[in-house]
């Protein structure tokens, strides 16, 4: 068999085998089903570990918490929106108004330092749902453990579409995020993540179609990424965990949005970058098609694939990353490295140009 071919089928046996949790059929037992004018939180509430609840087409104008392990949230044709009220719950309380936030026990009591995990939500799935215009995230992981995301729009949210913080394990497959103010989908403050991001469309974001930020250990397969100002960005802050990630056969094309960036964050404008390897250590861009991402404004950096030291305090230069047989053409420039690091290699890719010279030889 070509190696082309095994590529592909292989690929394609990770895609049905990522899909198959969205099409399992619930157990009769421990099944709630919620229609128009019915409430989701009171159905997840009530709800016991391990059941499912199906959401049947309509619009529901609630935000849902989730602090039950085992729980199986399921849409029909379902759409979520703001209420007129905001909830006054936990997770909004400390994290925004979100719409659907899967919650574990976190110590949030020193207000400089990252929460901590007491004790993990596990084996949450939230599928098949439309969630629309939240001010935080669309649907938001928070401390749990192995959580799982398929098949759900998320849309016009303010800042993430879906998000995982403080989380390890599960995967987010086959869903779209457009319209974020900052990522489609964001993964965060995970030592070891051990996420699978699996043919999900990420597009015209406001700055990142996928946010890999202080995470460790993680794939990220056979998604597109385009229209945002980033394709995909994963970066290293400060903590130095933002390490080994491994993107394959994905397509980032067109991330040609202009961001002008913020002075109170701290944001330099961006534009026209396809994949940003920053102070990041150990990842691996291999097989995927990486093309047309150039800046349609006055940016700090582009390029289709570009590896740099942003020179955040206490982070370690990137080191140890390879890209390697990908197809990366027609950017400005296909392939920019700032030279720092060790290790940092380069190899057989399909490209023209590159800072400095010699990098697609």
């Amino acid at each position: 068999m070509k190696r082309g071919r095994f590529r592909l089928f292989a690929l394609s046996a990770i895609v049905a085998a990522s899909l198959a949790g969205a099409v399992a059929p619930a157990a009769a037992r421990g099944v709630t089903v919620v229609g128009p004018g019915e409430s989701i939180q009171a159905a997840v509430d009530a709800a016991s570990p391990g059941a499912t609840i199906v959401v049947k087409p309509g619009s529901y104008a609630e935000q849902v918490t989730i602090t039950t392990d085992g729980i199986t949230l399921r849409g029909h044709g379902a759409t979520l929106v703001p209420p007129a009220t905001p909830a006054a719950d936990e997770c909004s309380a400390a994290f925004g108004q979100n719409g659907i936030c899967a919650l574990g026990d976190l110590d949030t009591s020193d207000p400089e330092a990252p929460p901590v995990v007491n004790d993990p939500i596990s084996d949450v799935t939230v599928s098949g749902f439309t969630v629309k215009g939240f001010e935080a995230s669309g649907i938001l992981f928070l401390g749990a453990e192995d959580p799982v995301a398929i098949r759900n729009d998320a849309v016009d949210n303010g800042e993430y579409g879906i998000a995982r913080f403080f989380s390890s394990g599960g995967r987010v497959v086959g869903n779209t995020a457009t319209g974020s103010e900052e990522a489609g989908i964001y993964v965060g403050d995970s030592p070891d993540a051990d996420a699978l991001l699996v043919a999900n469309e990420t597009y015209d974001n406001e700055l990142f179609g996928f946010f890999l930020r202080d995470a460790a250990n993680g794939r990220v397969i056979a998604n597109s990424s385009h229209g945002n100002c980033i394709g995909a960005i994963v970066l290293n802050t400060g903590a130095n965990i933002a390490a080994s990630w491994r993107f394959f056969g994905n397509r980032i094309e067109h991330n040609d949005n202009f961001c002008p960036g913020d002075e109170e964050e701290g944001t330099p404008p961006l534009s026209g970058v396809g994949v940003l390897i920053a102070n990041a250590s150990d990842t691996t861009v291999a097989g995927n098609i990486i093309r047309d991402n150039t800046p349609s404004g006055a940016s700090e950096v582009s390029g289709g694939v570009v590896v740099l030291d942003l020179g955040s305090p206490g982070a370690s230069p990137p080191s140890g990353n390879t890209v390697r047989g990908n197809i990366i053409l027609d950017n400005e420039p296909d392939i920019l490295w700032d030279g720092t690091g060790e290790a940092n290699v380069f190899r057989a890719n399909l490209c023209r140009t590159s800072e400095p010279t010699g990098l697609c030889g």
